[in-house]
């Protein structure tokens, strides 16, 4: 939502929302001249809206049923438009890239958008993270033919769109809330992929079903892929990857986030920028150069007493590899995990899942179950979860609580993880942990 409202301020639109609390990225937009406000109550609502009910309402589904501005607006007319709506309007304008999938979208599509942006081909870029070294969700190269946009899946919202370009990172089950069952989501990105110009075939993980890969260009670890990567280990900070089948000869890129998944997302991003276009020297500039999103593997405090790693993971695959990454960067070290789960229905969905992917970690801090959209399922709470979780150090906690029990315990390997609200206590943790290190 942010990265449109960014994009219709800068082609000279007067732009205002909501949002629930203001944020670092509300702040920024205001910043820029887009007026926010944070409480649900129709005074609130600017009067040079109310007065002109031909005023466009872009929202999203994050929006509760029983908001009242929400409501006012569809009690009176105004012209409603979902955020997926909108921007599939704006991708017909462009040679779109878009990149799909339960994990990984983010900062695949972040990737390419750099590639893209340092090359010659620029692009117009809507990513669902802020990407570091922009401190922007959106790039706005307004000369370009391309646009890269992430393809969320929740309430088949990439449906609205017509790539050009396809690239699927993943498709795990999630957002049962919304899909009938695993096969049903499946289904939903087969129909994404039909919408895709058919001249292109898309780039696929090697991971995906065997159906989906026969019709498709896969990439990954396996030896089967069309495009295969290799782990030549860590030099200088930089991850090294081998890739043969992207161009005639083998060619190796240098890569400054850590974990096999980025090196995976890695030559997805390489894939989609080669098609478009790109030289392998600008794919090797902008994979190296890459400065990674916001709560992606997102390095808060480096030093020789504590690591601290704040990550967006919501679901267990994404749990899973954030840890299998930092027990390869770090074999030798204790991690302890602070864990909001998002929404009471993935939290019910996926619980088994949930604890199995916990259970990697040494200790456990877990909080209550972010609601977003969602109203309280009865029997499902953190302590649902909790009682699942098989390990000897663990114990659920009060966000207020955080930065003292871990002042207390002195973690070698932090890790915040989380989809919700749980970025906002990174600051008084990452103070926290500063004072015991000096």
């Amino acid at each position: 939502m942010s990265a449109l409202a960014r994009y219709y301020h800068s082609i000279k639109y007067n732009v205002m929302g909501y949002d629930l609390t203001e944020t670092p990225l509300t702040k920024k937009l205001e910043d820029s001249g887009i007026k926010v406000n944070y409480t649900d109550d129709i005074k609130d609502i600017p009067e040079v809206v109310i007065s002109n009910p031909e005023t466009p309402i872009i929202y999203t589904p994050a929006i509760p049923y029983d908001h009242k501005q929400f409501n006012y607006f569809k009690k009176n007319g105004f012209s409603l438009r979902k955020r997926a709506d909108v921007l599939g309007g704006i991708s017909k304008a462009y040679k779109t890239i878009a990149i799909a999938g339960t994990h990984g979208k983010t900062t695949t599509s972040a990737m390419v958008a750099h590639i893209l942006h340092q090359s010659k081909l620029g692009c117009m870029a809507f990513v669902g993270g802020v990407m570091s070294g922009y401190e922007s969700n959106v790039i706005l190269d307004t000369f370009s033919e391309w646009a890269v946009i992430e393809a969320d899946e929740f309430d088949r919202s990439f449906l609205k769109l017509h790539p050009y370009l396809l690239g699927i990172t993943s498709i795990d089950a999630d957002h049962l809330d919304i899909y009938t069952d695993a096969e049903d989501l499946k289904q939903a990105f087969c129909k994404l992929i039909q919408q895709t110009n058919p001249n292109n075939l898309p780039f696929v993980s090697n991971h995906l079903s065997e159906d989906i890969i026969l019709k498709s260009i896969s990439y990954g670890f396996n030896k089967t892929a069309n495009i295969r990567l290799t782990s030549m280990g860590y030099q200088n900070g930089y991850h090294l990857l081998k890739v043969v089948g992207l161009s005639d000869e083998t060619v190796v890129f240098k890569l400054a986030m850590p974990g096999l998944h980025n090196a995976e997302n890695a030559i997805l991003a390489a894939s989609l920028c080669k098609k478009a276009g790109c030289s392998i020297k600008d794919i090797q500039d902008g994979l190296r150069t890459f400065k990674g999103v916001k709560r992606r593997f997102e390095y808060i405090l480096k030093s020789k007493e504590t690591i601290f790693i704040d990550d967006y993971a919501h679901h267990p695959s994404e749990i899973d590899a954030l840890i299998l990454s930092v027990r390869d960067l770090y074999p030798d070290k204790r991690i302890t995990g602070v864990f909001q789960p998002h929404l009471y229905s993935r939290t019910r969905d996926f619980a088994d899942e949930f604890a199995k992917s916990l259970s990697k970690l040494d200790q456990l801090y877990l909080l209550d179950i972010y609601p977003a959209r969602e109203l309280p399922i009865p029997g499902i709470d953190a302590n649902f979860l909790f009682e699942k979780v098989e390990l000897n150090q663990k114990s659920i906690v009060d966000k207020q609580n955080v930065a003292v029990l871990i002042t207390e315990n002195k973690p070698e390997i932090l890790l915040t993880i989380g989809a919700g609200d749980i970025g906002h206590l990174v600051p008084a943790v990452k103070q926290a942990l500063k004072k015991i290190n000096d």
